[in-house]
């Protein structure tokens, strides 16, 4: 049994909690700012023609947006060999809440994948999901935008490091095949611009489970950063929110998802 965290009377609890409302305060500070940085990124013309499948059929950049000024790209590792999403991704998109509050922010959120739309959309009936999913299958997309691995279409890089960099890191599972990201255009008229990119810890902004996670004393317990590892899993404790009983199956998150520092 996880032991619990001192035990103290109310008045050494609210001084404790005041110290800690500071540095909260302190850090969300910080984040407005950071927030004021991202925004002010520079953006860069998108010029190539890549092109998706879609339930309603081919479809350019362009289309994603549905008409909205702001499009988001969650980049999702789709495993063809299982015929399923990576536990991690499947777990960032059972995060994500009712798309009309981001459309009344004349913004559009969607999944794209490398892999053939059918495959893709016989997994979204699985889990129940209704937000867009399209297939970059057979385009640059994934590859331009360092989602997809593949040392003899395109230099290898993920989160800003080629690949000298992360060998010189360890990092080896982000040498090849399909990763984690979060792309984000702005259009203005039919010009496309690419103003933003994230990728590994980046994308921890996305995932509400561990922010609720954050406010309780065992945190995300998963071992690292002061956390107790509640349940001996590490890191590797996320399922398919389909496959938490018995199923029996385990896949690691090094061979899901690559290195994530």
């Amino acid at each position: 049994m996880l032991p619990l965290p001192a035990i103290a009377d109310r008045e050494t609890w609210l001084a404790a909690r005041k110290e800690l409302l500071a540095a909260e305060k302190a850090a969300t500070r910080t984040l407005d700012q950071l927030n004021a940085q991202r925004r002010a990124l520079p953006i860069v013309p998108v010029e190539k023609p890549y092109l998706f499948d879609t339930p309603d059929g081919e479809a350019n950049l362009l289309g994603l947006f549905e008409g909205r000024r702001q499009l988001i790209v969650y980049h999702f590792m789709f495993h063809r060999d299982r015929g399923e999403g990576c536990h991690g991704c499947s777990f960032l998109v059972d995060n994500i809440g009712h798309l009309a509050h981001l459309h009344a922010r004349d913004t559009t959120l969607a999944l794209v994948s490398r892999a053939p739309l059918a495959e893709l959309l016989r997994f979204q009936a699985r889990m129940g999901w209704t937000l867009p999913w399209y297939s970059s299958w057979g385009s640059d997309f994934n590859y331009d935008f360092h989602v997809s691995q593949d040392e003899s279409v395109a230099p290898v890089e993920y989160n800003y490091r080629d690949k000298a960099e992360m060998l010189r890191r360890g990092e080896n599972g982000n040498l090849a095949g399909e990763l984690p990201g979060v792309s984000v255009f702005l259009r203005d008229g039919e010009s496309i611009y690419h103003s933003y990119s994230g990728y590994a810890r980046g994308l921890d902004m996305l995932l509400t489970t561990y922010h609720y996670l954050d406010l309780t004393p065992f945190g995300r317990g998963e071992g690292w950063g002061g956390m107790p590892d509640v349940h001996g899993k590490g890191m590797d404790w996320q399922r398919l929110h389909d496959r938490y009983e018995g199923d029996g199956r385990r896949v690691s998150a090094a061979s899901c998802c690559g290195d994530t520092p």
